[in-house]
């Protein structure tokens, strides 16, 4: 689950996801000397930030104007395109050239600092406390390929769909085998965070391999943009995963009234899981669920865990690993109590959050309250309040249609022991007969192939997903397609 909380409850570093995120550009007068300096540093440089055995790839871009600066960076591994630099500094001085530039609005603050000597900008990368080198040319930098990615000529039919919830309008791609059919299909459901149809995340195109695939084998694939995402138009009001839901039914709505279309099933990530697993248990129009890392207990215990595992994984330890659980645990409290007047909660969790940045390395004097303030927003919406208390257990409990559940062992932000655990105890409850569960090795969240299941590999693995996964799913829909 991309979560929107596990963001700020661990060390924030470079490899971050990025793309969702907005940054506010300041623009800084720089002096009187940066003129002699303005044509060594203009212009377009490419690099990476440090980050021991696993690099992160940057391209900057950087422009002066009457002495006032400007940039851009990109990062692609994390599918973030054009975030505009701000703080920008660049100075003469000792016979080198001094240069920083900042992302304001990204937590931690990140923060290059570094001098030009020698046609090369060297340096330190800075974030939530986090310090690792950084090193800028003018040469180009390999970006990792996607070769899983669908190419033409397609084996099949590939339409332009719409449908509506209510006052929701829901765009998506309907891939569909050649023929009149009817064919089984499968609805594709995203994690949480607003996600495009191809589930797009760190240069990769999850849902679009997956929809591939599944067409080239003769099953019909509807994926869609998540609400107020690419052609999809927003809920009224913030929306919690039971609004989700609704999308969700909408679709399976649609695909039905489809002559071409026989039964229909749901294929889930993370969040989506949930997501599929509240339809099935109170829909008799869906046939069989897959689940791609699908939560099996409450929120708030799945939280705990992840940045529990991610902390394990990015050596966190001792005592601040303990202080920062603490914190969480408190955080959780807070946001779910039923007496505590809303401007209490709003000062209680923006404290939290100063806390942490506190133990993550960025003294008081150095917090910005903009940020604090920005980090305490993302833990107060309805969704995070409705997901940190919802229990998943009772819907799988009603779910007699076949299950596939599926978790890769290096998955650090949907523990497999934790949520397969519950989710085969709940549909072994509820009498479920037809339960296919798979923990795959080495494998992440994103079911890549992977050595340690941080997010920071996600984007330099070149395997979108890995094909044993593709042949598990694929394989499975074709046995229990009616």
């Amino acid at each position: 689950m991309r979560s929107k909380f596990h963001q700020h409850f661990r060390l924030q570093i470079a490899s971050d996801v990025l793309k969702a995120l907005v940054v506010v550009i300041a623009i800084v007068g720089v002096g009187l000397s940066v003129s002699h300096a303005e044509s060594r540093v203009t212009g377009h440089w490419e690099g990476q930030i440090e980050i021991p055995g696993q690099p992160i790839a940057v391209k900057i871009d950087l422009a002066s104007n009457n002495n006032e600066w400007t940039g851009t960076i990109d990062i692609p591994t994390q599918g973030a395109n054009d975030l505009p630099l701000s703080a920008i500094h660049v100075v003469e001085e000792d016979g080198s050239v001094h240069v920083k530039f900042s992302i304001l609005d990204i937590p931690g603050n990140p923060t290059f600092d570094g001098k030009l000597q020698d046609g090369a900008i060297r340096g330190t990368f800075s974030q939530g406390g986090a310090t690792f080198g950084f090193q800028l040319s003018r040469e180009r930098v390999k970006v990792p390929a996607r070769p899983q990615e669908p190419k033409p000529p397609f084996p099949y039919k590939i339409e332009e769909v719409a449908f509506q919830n209510g006052t929701v309008n829901l765009a998506g791609t309907l891939t569909l085998p050649f023929g009149d059919g009817p064919f089984p299909a499968v609805l594709l459901i995203s994690g949480s965070g607003l996600q495009d149809r191809d589930e797009t995340l760190v240069g990769h195109k999850p849902f679009w391999v997956l929809a591939d695939d599944l067409s080239r084998a003769g099953i019909a694939v509807l994926r869609v943009d998540d609400p107020g995402i690419g052609k999809s138009t927003p809920h009224p009001k913030p929306p919690t995963t039971a609004d989700f839901a609704t999308d969700v039914e909408a679709g399976v709505a649609f695909l039905k009234q489809d002559a071409r279309i026989g039964s229909v099933g749901l294929i889930g990530h993370s969040e989506g899981g949930l997501i599929a697993a509240i339809v099935a248990s109170r829909s008799s129009d869906v046939g069989f669920i897959v689940l791609m890392a699908g939560p099996g207990v409450p929120g708030a215990e799945l939280l705990r865990k992840q940045n529990e595992r991610i902390f394990d994984a990015a050596g966190i330890a001792g005592e601040r690993k303990q202080r920062l659980l603490t914190l969480l645990d408190r955080l959780f409290t807070i946001l779910t109590a039923e007496d505590m007047g809303e401007d209490e909660r709003r000062q209680k969790v923006e404290a939290i959050v100063r806390s942490q940045l506190e133990i993550n390395g960025v003294p008081p004097a150095k917090q910005d309250e903009g940020q604090v303030q920005a980090l305490a927003e993302q833990s107060l919406t309805p969704w995070m309040r409705y997901f940190l208390t919802f229990d998943p257990r009772p819907a799988f409990e009603k779910i007699r249609i076949p299950v596939l559940a599926l978790n890769g062992d290096l998955d650090v932000q949907v523990d497999t022991d934790q949520n397969l655990t519950a989710i085969s105890a709940a549909l072994e409850k509820g009498g479920n007969q037809d339960v296919t569960v798979h923990r795959l090795p080495k494998h992440n969240h994103l079911f890549q192939r992977a050595l340690t299941g941080l997010m920071n590999e996600y984007g330099a693995i070149e395997e979108t997903i890995s094909p044993e996964v593709l042949d598990l799913i694929r394989d499975w829909v074709l046995s229990v397609a009616q």
